[in-house]
């Protein structure tokens, strides 16, 4: 069973957290405390301009001694690199494992859709191998489905 992102999307919600790209770090990370979200989109309007995450907090705020009024337009992550809701986790997986990033928007290529991240990625991997293993273990034992 091939697993895609829209599945992903069904089961946890489409709610697409962001700041405008003018919004200082402490905003940003005051809405990531209150969601419990790891990253938010930045954007414009409709259109995507990056996105900011506690990676980039730690990286190009903290250790480059940026205050909390720093616009987070100044600190997000871009080019940001989405998925269609019909690809894959594993196709998700080796995106973020190569370009070393934690979330993924969704998108149809006109609107967002939702929001990805690697705990989304990793739980569902997870489900598909415990369905996988009980086939097996049910195969192996003569049980029928």
């Amino acid at each position: 069973m091939t697993t895609t992102v829209q599945s992903i999307l069904r089961e946890k919600g489409n709610q697409v957290w962001s700041v405008v790209p003018t919004a200082s770090i402490r905003q940003a990370l005051e809405r990531m405390a209150e969601k419990k979200i790891g990253a938010v989109l930045v954007m414009d309007g409709s259109s995507l301009l990056g996105i900011f995450s506690e990676r980039d907090y730690a990286r190009r705020g903290v250790l480059m001694n940026r205050g909390p009024e720093t616009p987070v337009g100044e600190l997000m992550s871009f080019p940001v690199f989405c998925v269609s809701p019909l690809q894959t986790i594993e196709e998700c997986m080796q995106l973020m494992t190569e370009k070393h990033i934690r979330h993924l928007p969704v998108t149809d290529g006109v609107n967002i859709l939702g929001v990805i991240s690697i705990g989304d990625v990793v739980k569902e991997v997870i489900a598909d191998q415990r369905h996988e293993i009980q086939g097996l273990e049910n195969y192996i034992l003569g049980k029928r489905a």
